[in-house]
């Protein structure tokens, strides 16, 4: 959020329902949830995948707040499991960057991520967790200014589109 303030960053989506930036200015794009996704030889893409395969992985975590658990991982502990998680970075396409040329595996939301998972292995979760909604973000400063208000506009209006 700090980026927005300081006018660093013009506009920032992400999932914001947890955060409290009262003084931002937020546009709802589209409710989304988590796949897998693996490189396209990966194990996995070759077989049926269970919760116990899945788990068995080597996966990424991608958190910007520095958090090390989500709730896949809440999900899977209500079934006994526990993924190893070997590395965490901060956004979707340093993961997608990493699983596309190593045996790691991310999860990723589906729709955002869907053109940067291009000839990679998707699949369901093995594990049912809540869809979240994707936002997008502005400092009010910017509210009026022409500019903005059209890539406001184009924003929403490609995130409006069916995938």
């Amino acid at each position: 959020m700090q980026p927005l303030r300081d006018g660093v960053v013009d506009l920032e989506t992400g999932v914001i329902e947890a955060l409290t930036a009262s003084e931002l200015r937020v546009q709802v794009l589209f409710r989304d949830r988590y796949v897998g996704v693996v490189r396209s030889q990966h194990p996995l893409s070759q077989e049926a995948i269970t919760t116990a395969s899945y788990a068995a992985g080597k996966h990424i975590f991608v958190s910007r707040a520095g958090l090390d658990e989500g709730p896949i991982d809440e999900a899977l502990r209500s079934l006994g499991l526990k993924r190893k998680i070997v590395i965490i970075v901060s956004g979707f396409l340093t993961a997608l960057g990493l699983v596309r040329g190593s045996d790691l595996i991310a999860s990723v939301p589906e729709r955002h991520t869907a053109n940067l998972r291009q000839g990679m292995f998707s699949f369901p979760l093995p594990v049912s967790t809540a869809q979240f909604t994707v936002s997008f973000l502005w400092h009010p400063r910017l509210g009026a200014d022409p500019s903005h208000r059209w890539l406001r506009k184009r924003v929403i209006g490609i995130c409006a589109k069916p995938t």
